[in-house]
Formats: C-alpha cells, sequence, structure tokens
C-alpha cells in the first residue's frame, strides 16, 4: 500500500512518470557528489544527505547537505508553480 500511496504523491508533486529518476549534483573540490533519487522519494534523498554530512569519510558537510536540500525546495517549488500554471484555467467553484 505504501508504494501506490507514493505514487499518488509524486504525481501530486508533479511526477507524471512512475518511478522518475532525477538527481542533484554538488561539485566540491576535486569530489563529486550525484544523489539520484527517484521522484516522490524527496524524503529519502534528505536521509541520505544527513547520512552522506555525518560521513567523516569524505569532504561533504553540513553545509552542503543545505545546499543540496536547497536546491530541491526550490526543484519542488518550480513544480507546483507549474502544475499551478497548467491548472489556471480550471474554474474554482464560488463557495
Amino acid at each position: 500500500m505504501v508504494h501506490s500511496e507514493r505514487f499518488s504523491l509524486a504525481l501530486r508533486f508533479g511526477c507524471p512518470v512512475k518511478n522518475a529518476k532525477r538527481q542533484l549534483v554538488l561539485n566540491k573540490g576535486t569530489e563529486k557528489f550525484i544523489f539520484r533519487y527517484e521522484c516522490g522519494h524527496e524524503e529519502d534523498l534528505l536521509d541520505a544527505l544527513i547520512g552522506q554530512a555525518k560521513d567523516k569519510r569524505t569532504e561533504f558537510d553540513w553545509f552542503d547537505a543545505a545546499v543540496l536540500s536547497f536546491k530541491l525546495t526550490q526543484s519542488l517549488i518550480s513544480q507546483a508553480d507549474d502544475l499551478l500554471s497548467q491548472n489556471s484555467d480550471a474554474q474554482i467553484p464560488a463557495g
């Protein structure tokens, strides 16, 4: 049941294709951090950013996690704006 709930959440947030892949990339010095995730699983991405920031074996730190979290938020806002503009022709019934 969780899978279908996540799929409906993905559709609500502008993910038209089930299991659509997205990614966030951070270049830091000689290292490149690529986080790939399925649309609708943004909470898993945030957990991965936290895990990476806690890992002392890399140069990825809390500031980097905050930067990518901000990029994710901007992406979600953009998707929401696109959905709103697509639905702007829909009429809202008078209450």
